[in-house]
């Protein structure tokens, strides 16, 4: 299980603070800088690990080195549809999705962290060619999103990065908790 989301009974006040809590995590960075970084340095805060450190949570039930890595991965090819989707269509409808299932359902304890973090690369890559062909109106096109309501893309974008540096924060976390020295993410 992520401790990424802030846990409200009213579902409209936690989909807020999760906004919050990402847009927070990201300050005054340029998102485009962070997004462009984070490969790099998702792949050094998970450097050095034996296979049982990847494997190991920081504590029961909640998520491992590998889990982030495959989470960072699946949840680039999420946006990349989702981008595609803003870009191609008007005002598409796309679903949201329950990470803990996608990461129990799709196995992700047993994910290759250098596969995951290939993937993660790679569709990092495509997705920050595509976002930088994105003209201003572009840009301003939405997506309803089913969890968070109205997004344009330009409001996607720093809430990527923040999630990107919200993670790498999870990763050295995870890191101290099970004895392994510390990378120092931001």
């Amino acid at each position: 299980m992520s401790d990424l989301r802030p846990k409200s009974p009213d579902p409209v006040k936690e989909v807020q603070a999760y906004v919050a809590y990402l847009m927070a995590a990201l300050g005054d960075r340029d998102p485009m800088v962070v997004l462009g970084e984070t490969p790099d340095r998702v792949r050094q805060a998970a450097a050095g690990l034996t296979a049982v450190q990847q494997a190991t949570p920081e504590r029961a039930g909640k998520w491992t080195v590998r889990h982030v890595a495959q989470h960072l991965a699946d949840s680039e090819l999420v946006g990349g549809f989702r981008f595609r989707m803003i870009l191609a269509h008007d005002r598409p409808r796309l679903p949201g999705y329950d990470q803990d299932l996608w990461a129990n359902r799709l196995h992700y304890l047993e994910a290759d962290l250098d596969d995951a973090l290939g993937e993660f690369a790679s569709l990092r890559e495509s997705n920050m060619r595509l976002l930088g062909r994105a003209t201003p109106s572009e840009l301003k096109r939405a997506m309803h999103q089913a969890e968070r309501g109205d997004e344009t893309l330009a409001q996607m974008i720093p809430m990527y990065a923040g999630h990107d540096l919200v993670h790498l924060k999870q990763i050295e976390r995870i890191r101290r908790a099970i004895g392994a020295p510390g990378q120092d993410a931001p």
